[in-house]
């Protein structure tokens, strides 16, 4: 595993190119030939809230829907009991959130009004103490990281290639970062097709993606989707 001083080293004097959803190596859909949709859901914590989506998750196991589900350091810590006893059932991936919950920029750039990272090394602070946090839970590494928007710089995405991790998008915006009603989530959602990638939010029980992603899911299992974890 790289240490920090060798990311550093390598990746300060490079110049992003890009910055936003779809940088080059981001999986945005899943791979060609897929059969199945990938929900994912994001548990980011702070400020953003720190609740926990039970009706959600209640939903997904009641269905044995399986999903990705990427947590903040913030996240775990305001819920860690919860937190193992999601990483104990096999029918979730646990993936990497990020640390603070900041884009994922090696020279500031904002999302939404949020400064991302200003560095390689900021970078590299934001991407792997919430990787060591997540393997003390799990046992194993994360395979995948999305960062606090989604938004990522292309040295950003080449910084988690050298630490061994895949950064990880998305498709279909299904719950508009928690501010969907449960009738626009229901609708969002419910496009999916094969191959998809839909990005959802776990720690906002009080808004409408549990009973949006509830009639989609049963909409599209009707339809004969089937459901998998990234891959």
């Amino acid at each position: 595993m790289p240490a920090r001083t060798q990311i550093v080293d390598t990746y300060t004097k490079r110049q992003a190119r890009y910055w936003g959803l779809e940088a080059p190596g981001v999986l945005a859909r899943l791979p060609s030939g897929s059969q199945g949709v990938a929900l994912t859901f994001d548990f980011c914590g702070g400020p953003g809230g720190s609740g926990y989506d039970q009706a959600l998750i209640d939903m997904l196991r009641q269905r044995h829907v399986p999903a990705t589900l990427f947590l903040n350091s913030r996240w775990i810590a305001a819920n860690p009991a919860t937190a193992r006893q999601l990483a104990a059932d096999p029918l979730f991936e646990i993936a990497n959130h990020g640390t603070s919950h900041k884009p994922l920029s090696t020279s500031g750039n904002t999302a939404y009004g949020i400064p991302g990272t200003r560095s390689a090394g900021e970078a590299y602070d934001e991407i792997m103490p919430s990787d060591q946090v997540l393997s003390g839970i799990t046992g194993k590494r994360p395979r995948y990281f999305r960062p606090g928007t989604a938004y990522m710089d292309d040295v950003a995405v080449e910084i988690l290639g050298t630490l061994g991790v895949k950064p990880a998008g998305f498709s279909i915006n299904g719950d508009g970062g928690a501010t969907y009603s449960a009738a626009v989530v229901a609708k969002e959602v419910g496009r999916a097709r094969a191959g998809d990638i839909v990005i959802c939010h776990g720690n906002h029980p009080n808004g409408g993606t549990a009973e949006g992603t509830k009639q989609a899911v049963d909409k599209l299992i009707s339809a004969g989707t089937t459901f998998t974890h990234l891959p």
